[in-house]
């Protein structure tokens, strides 16, 4: 009977050391998921629907270059069985003073659960040297890929086989809700052009030079910024520049973000008979963005309005 009795307690103290490993709490529950920004977060919902319990740092109407570390996000990031970022410098300046006060290796670069989101992400102005005098450049390529849903198709491929290798039991479940993912895009993105189709290489004026991919997918023409160098503010020449672009133009369209102040814009918009218009860089950036679609919808919807406000019409050739 003892020997029964210590043999039951032993087994019983082996369970509770096996369940208390990250792995065998890996196995039974949801992969605990951290992302940079919710855009992330809400493909990677997508991607590993009820797998996965994820959260993003980062608000959609926060400038993701600026991040106040807070200690409630190294516990998340502590226990976190992934990390998803979207690399090429963007969060450099507050992601590694969190990472490494997580001290988790998990999520380390070259950790199983660490994700570069960018990896095979076709990039736009690269630039061939960068100095201080240019602004903010980013050495490694304008990093607002996520601005395009076709490059959020290969966002969603890095997350997929990341969210396999942490869970390989559950690899179909996860390659169908990619299928889904990639089949949703492709469908919505058909209906966002034909909208968008009538102001193709209309040219627009943006406050921050984060809208390359953006333009690029949905035949915009940025022409100019009101930030004389990017991460500089609106110098009064520069608005006057900005104007005059305007004006000989007929250039009716300031595109600009939730978290940069409106009076420089709408200075501009005054003297050009413009429209200011708010885009959302990222998914939680108002009411009614609270999945990546949403995103775009709301965006391509918001640019057409202004275009039909402004009695834009499409120039032909003759």
């Amino acid at each position: 009977m003892k020997k029964t009795t210590i043999r039951t307690r032993v087994l019983l103290a082996v369970v509770a050391v096996v369940a208390a490993a990250p792995g065998f709490v890996q196995a039974q529950g949801r992969l605990r998921v951290v992302t940079t920004l919710p855009d992330l977060r809400s493909i990677a919902e997508m991607i590993g629907g009820d797998r996965v319990d994820a959260f993003a740092i980062a608000t959609g109407f926060q400038n993701p270059h600026f991040v106040d570390p807070k200690p409630s996000y190294i516990r998340r990031l502590a226990s976190a069985d992934m990390f998803i970022t979207v690399g090429l410098d963007l969060e450099s300046g507050w992601v590694p003073p969190l990472i490494n006060s997580a001290r988790n290796r998990r999520i380390l670069v070259g950790g199983e659960g660490y994700v570069d989101a960018s990896v095979g992400v076709p990039l736009l102005q690269q630039p061939a040297s960068a100095s201080r005098e240019q602004g903010d450049i980013h050495i490694y390529g304008n990093p607002h890929y996520w601005l395009d849903p076709v490059r959020g198709k290969a966002i969603a491929l890095n997350i997929y086989e990341s969210l396999i290798r942490l869970r390989p039991s559950d690899k179909d479940y996860f390659a169908g809700n990619l299928q889904q993912f990639n089949d949703s895009i492709d469908e919505s993105l058909a209906t966002w052009m034909t909208r968008i189709a009538p102001y193709a290489g209309a040219m627009i004026v943006a406050y921050h030079n984060e809208w390359p991919y953006f333009e690029e997918r949905f035949g915009m023409n940025i022409v100019g910024f009101l930030e004389p160098k990017p991460g500089i503010p609106p110098s009064p020449s520069q608005l006057a520049k900005v104007i005059h672009l305007m004006q000989s133009e007929g250039i009716r369209i300031i595109i600009t973000s939730p978290y940069f102040k409106k009076d420089a814009a709408e200075l501009v918009a005054r003297k050009t008979d413009a429209v200011v218009v708010t885009l959302a860089t990222s998914v939680g950036a108002t009411d009614g963005i609270d999945t990546y679609l949403d995103l775009f919808r709301y965006n391509v919807s918001a640019l057409v309005a202004a275009f039909e406000q402004t009695g834009y019409k499409r120039q032909t050739s003759p």
